[in-house]
């Protein structure tokens, strides 16, 4: 195992196997992993302030073995921020979570010489008083069915955009470096509950004009040829992949923020793979777009009452 001291931004860090190659379709190495996340930092770490990390670690590259780590902090140098989280309905009976937050490129450096390739976050932060706060985001993750793909998926967040601006609502439109994409708009609310049952109003809505098109349902079998609006992602014990995210796929994509413009060119016919995006090709976007999922710039409106 080689193993060699690095200084990023005044931390020592020790960081190993550089040359393990974790996604060997595009021979992207561990090294390429860290170099990514150290340069995507300056839009990343914004989208990450203030929320506890769920880990989604690759040791072995994404043909090996996966695991995700919530109750990560013991791993962690000191100077990793930690936080005490509840964690209800633990499959693992813990009553609380020792997690980590991330917030230099020290600390993205970190994560990624442990393979963390996949980072998830909550739609709440941890507040002053160190517990959950109350959740800022709204998120509509969308996941085509078979025989669904990109295309669907545009249609769905087109007429979410249009559903949610007539709330008074200002959403960002990302994809998930998979195969859907996810809609999140930033909100104001005094209950935890309430963008669970705003957003499964939303889903059912969408799916009740068009049956054929959207579901909201989980099963499997209704499906097919339809895309699912994951209304449960605002669930506040659930997680949803960050904005820049890498993504544990063969072809190492990253979960990239994209313009409506974009949904709309897609919706007009262009190609979908042209929504599919690489590290360089991220960086090179935030070079000439800025961040494009800008949350923190835009209102957060209040939920409408059901």
């Amino acid at each position: 195992m080689s193993r060699q001291r690095v200084r990023v931004e005044g931390r020592q860090l020790s960081v190993s196997n550089l040359e393990k190659v974790l996604f060997p379709e595009v021979s992207f190495t561990k090294a390429a992993v860290i170099d990514y996340y150290v340069r995507i930092a300056p839009v990343l770490l914004q989208h990450l302030s203030g929320r506890p990390v769920t880990f989604t670690r690759w040791p072995d590259g994404v043909e090996g073995q996966a695991f995700y780590e919530k109750n990560s902090a013991r791993h962690a140098p000191d100077w990793v921020r930690k936080v005490t989280v509840p964690s209800p309905g633990s499959s693992r009976d813990r009553e609380v979570l020792e997690m980590v937050i991330l917030e230099t490129v020290a600390d993205l450096a970190w994560a990624a010489n442990l393979a963390a390739l996949e980072l998830h976050v909550p739609q709440w932060q941890v507040g002053s008083k160190l517990q959950p706060a109350l959740p800022d985001l709204l998120v509509l993750d969308l996941d085509p069915g078979p025989d669904a793909g990109i295309r669907e998926c545009c249609d769905v967040a087109e007429r979410l955009r249009v559903r949610l601006a007539e709330d008074g609502l200002d959403p960002v439109v990302k994809t998930s470096g998979s195969k859907g994409m996810q809609v999140y708009a930033p909100i104001r609310v005094t209950d935890r509950e309430h963008p669970s049952r705003y957003a499964k109003v939303l889903a059912q809505q969408l799916s009740a004009e068009t049956p054929d098109r959207v579901v909201w349902r989980m099963e499997k079998v209704l499906r097919p040829g339809k895309v699912l609006i994951d209304w449960s992602q605002n669930n506040p014990a659930k997680t949803t992949v960050a904005p820049y995210s890498l993504r544990a796929r063969p072809d190492a994509p990253v979960s990239t923020p994209i313009g409506w413009d974009e949904v709309d060119a897609v919706r007009g016919g262009a190609d979908p793979s042209e929504l599919r995006f690489r590290t360089e090709e991220v960086l090179a976007r935030v070079e000439e777009y800025g961040d494009l999922f800008d949350v923190a710039d835009r209102t957060r409106a209040r939920l409408p009452s059901l």
